[in-house]
């Protein structure tokens, strides 16, 4: 594979896609989808739920004790997005992705031994998140953004698309193997994803852009070209970092908050438990929809601009959802829908977010900050809406507290201004390893 001159003369077909980047590329998304899906992230947390009552029958653990394993799972990650991306520098990211995926299976394996002690639960997920480090959005984004430039957004789109993928295919594997042969089955299914599929295609086609040809005295000779941007601490210290990680976090708090409490609010519309996941049931296709048209907008227009009309977009949800009645399900449908759109553009904008306003420098290790954060928005705001629901008794104070972040985060976003141009320098001449 060859990474082509994002400029000049790449081929575009239909409606403005660059071929020529898919046509050298394609193996990569297939390899970021499918690593993103079997990430600890994305394949527990989805298997997690046909999980909670064998493990409460087995070993007698209250259902509220259980929820909690989710905490130390993003605990776990808020840890592991803060090393990974210095790995990847330090080791390279084929080298600690290959680790990451052993690793990462045989702490499922481990993971069939839990018991009798609840704590064991919460240090399996925590210790699972620091072994699947190297299959986090961190270094799968790190990778597309390497080989994509006129169409980042769609490439990141279709390549994060992998949990929406581990959300419709891993609760009905993990509860069939469950019914069949018991708990420890699904932890040996889940061990299998990361070793059986992921890794083989690791081996076989992860790699960097190929390096480019420079004349070295009188032949040609590989040279590599550092990547342009601003370094670690001078992303810390640009106020614009700090707006787009409160923004985006606060805003994924509030996605967290209506996913975490999508079914139970529809609940207490009166709707049976039947109707309320159905309706809910239209979250995973908007949030895929939200993903890719977004990614497809931000390769041709603003991306803050994109993003303020995208992440508004829920807020008008919160507004349907807190003044429909039972009885109003196709304005609750469409209210759910709007909350999917926006949950499903978040990433994609925080990626390309990063890569355009900071560059690939050290982008690993400010993405990396940046996931910890909003990771950390998201083990905090079901506690805090939690007591706010508990002090009101109705969702209807959260929906409006949301909608209003919505609203400001968007606006936030506006701020960011221009892209910034970067400056690309060439070192000297080095073996080709592409």
């Amino acid at each position: 594979m060859t990474q082509q001159t994002p400029h000049g003369s790449q081929a575009r077909r239909g409606l403005g896609i660059d071929l020529t980047e898919f046509k050298n590329a394609w193996r990569i998304v297939v390899l970021a989808t499918l690593g993103l899906a079997i990430s600890s992230n994305s394949s527990m947390l989805y298997a997690y739920g046909a999980l909670m009552v064998p493990l409460q029958q087995t070993f007698g653990w209250a259902r509220a004790d259980l929820q909690s394993a989710v905490s130390f799972m993003f605990l776990g990650s808020v840890v592991a997005s803060q090393i990974v991306g210095w790995l990847n520098l330090r080791f390279g990211m084929k080298r600690v992705t290959i680790i990451s995926l052993c690793a990462l299976s045989l702490s499922y394996l481990a993971m069939t031994r839990m018991g009798p002690s609840i704590v064991t639960l919460y240090l399996s997920f925590f210790l699972m998140s620091l072994a699947s480090m190297g299959t986090i959005h961190v270094t799968w984004t790190h990778l597309v953004n390497l080989w994509f430039e006129q169409n980042r957004g769609l490439a990141l789109a279709m390549a994060l698309s992998g949990t929406g993928l581990a959300a419709m295919l891993i609760p009905s594997a993990v509860s069939a193997v469950v019914t069949q042969w018991g708990w420890q089955a699904a932890f040996w299914l889940l061990a299998a994803l990361p070793v059986a599929l992921v890794l083989p295609l690791v081996l076989a086609w992860m790699k960097e852009p190929a390096l480019a040809t420079a004349r070295v005295g009188d032949k040609l000779a590989p040279v590599k070209a550092a990547a342009a941007g601003v370094t670690l601490r001078e992303g810390l210290r640009n106020p614009r970092f700090w707006m787009l990680n409160i923004a985006l976090s606060l805003i994924v708090a509030c996605v967290v908050t209506l996913v975490t409490n999508g079914v139970p609010l529809l609940r207490d519309k009166g709707l049976d438990a039947v109707d309320a996941a159905r309706i809910f049931g239209s979250f995973g296709l908007s949030l895929i929809l939200g993903r890719v048209v977004v990614g497809y907008l931000v390769d041709r227009l603003w991306a803050p601009g994109v993003a303020a009309v995208a992440l508004s977009l829920p807020a008008l949800g919160c507004l349907l959802l807190a003044t429909s009645g039972a009885n109003e399900t196709t304005w609750l449908v469409v209210g759910v829908m709007l909350v999917g759109i926006g949950a499903g553009a978040e990433f994609d904008l925080a990626a390309f977010l990063v890569s355009r306003y900071f560059g690939m420098r050290d982008y690993g290790r400010l993405f990396g900050i940046h996931l910890g954060l909003i990771t950390l928005a998201s083990t905090l705001a079901p506690w805090i809406f939690g007591q706010l629901y508990r002090s009101t008794g109705t969702y209807q104070t959260t929906l409006m507290v949301c909608g209003v972040i919505f609203i400001t985060g968007a606006l936030v976003l506006l701020t960011l201004g221009r892209y910034p141009t970067f400056d690309r320098t060439t070192a000297s001449a080095l073996p080709h390893t592409g």
